[in-house]
């Protein structure tokens, strides 16, 4: 794994008072990820991006960068400075490709302030008795055991760092409470998620480290773009399914990793409102 500053030194600004705040997003290049980033990036934190591929997060860093700069246009009050983002090509999957992601934060930043903890593959939509073990592990190594040895890399730092503490956003999806037809590998480590998001909280308690969970539903990104198409539903029919802008997802994520670490978002849902999920469809 490799590193690189890919801020622009010409662009700059953000929210005051989050300038000099660190933060770890990763599946950084797309979709949610990118969403978060470049919220976070307009508020002037300095971000780590991680995902598979250097180019997207390389367009990623920009979009942040640009975005901290037309926010000060925009009348916002400037932080200090530029805020630098660093591009950490990682696979989420393998514990050396993530101790060096951190590596790189306690190494450049000396400490971390945040982690969206957001990588994660859908896998096949496939009939349960027909999906092989390695489709099985394929969903649960990204989704579950990323999930871990990230959260298990950002918690080793913000213990060990000064002063002590930090911040974990885990992405869930209100497919834990609602499954979709075909989805067992996806719900699973997404219910598995919560119990994750619990533990951490409760680990991270004597060391000021909060962990809360964002629960999404039906925002717009490529993961999503078929279901402007029709999914199949609950009831066997298919039918296109609303959807809302993954920036609305990046503004609450921005909210939780504002609050002081006396106070957590534990568990929040945001979604389409007029999808699928409550009462009978």
């Amino acid at each position: 794994m490799t590193t690189s500053s890919s801020a622009d030194p010409g662009q700059g600004g953000g929210t005051a008072g989050q300038a000099g705040r660190t933060a770890v997003v990763t599946g950084a290049g797309s979709g949610i990820g990118r969403a978060v980033a470049v919220e976070l990036g307009a508020a002037g934190w300095s971000l780590t991006l991680a995902g598979r591929r250097r180019e997207p997060l390389e367009e990623t860093a920009r979009l942040a960068s640009r975005a901290a700069g037309a926010r000060t246009d925009a009348g916002a009050p400037a932080a200090a400075g530029p805020a630098a983002h660093r591009v950490c090509p990682t696979d989420v999957t393998d514990p050396d490709s993530v101790t060096a992601l951190f590596d790189a934060v306690r190494d450049g930043d000396g400490r971390l302030d945040l982690l969206f903890n957001n990588a994660g593959v859908f896998g096949p939509s496939t009939p349960l008795e027909e999906m092989t073990p390695e489709e099985w592990r394929g969903v649960v190594d990204v989704n579950l055991t990323g999930a871990f040895l990230c959260a298990q890399g950002a918690f080793r730092l913000m213990k060990a760092q000064s002063p002590q503490g930090g911040r974990i956003v885990n992405n869930g999806s209100v497919s834990a409470h609602a499954p979709r037809p075909g989805s067992v590998a996806y719900t699973a480590t997404k219910h598995a998620m919560t119990g994750l998001t619990k533990s951490l909280s409760l680990d991270g308690r004597p060391y000021g480290i909060a962990c809360g969970q964002i629960d999404v539903g039906n925002a717009a990104t490529e993961m999503t773009a078929r279901m402007r198409e029709g999914v199949p539903q609950a009831n066997g029919t298919t039918a296109a399914e609303p959807l809302m802008d993954a920036a609305d997802v990046a503004r609450t994520v921005l909210h939780m990793a504002q609050l002081p670490l006396e106070a957590n978002v534990q568990f929040v849902t945001v979604m389409a409102t007029a999808m699928p999920y409550v009462g009978r469809g």
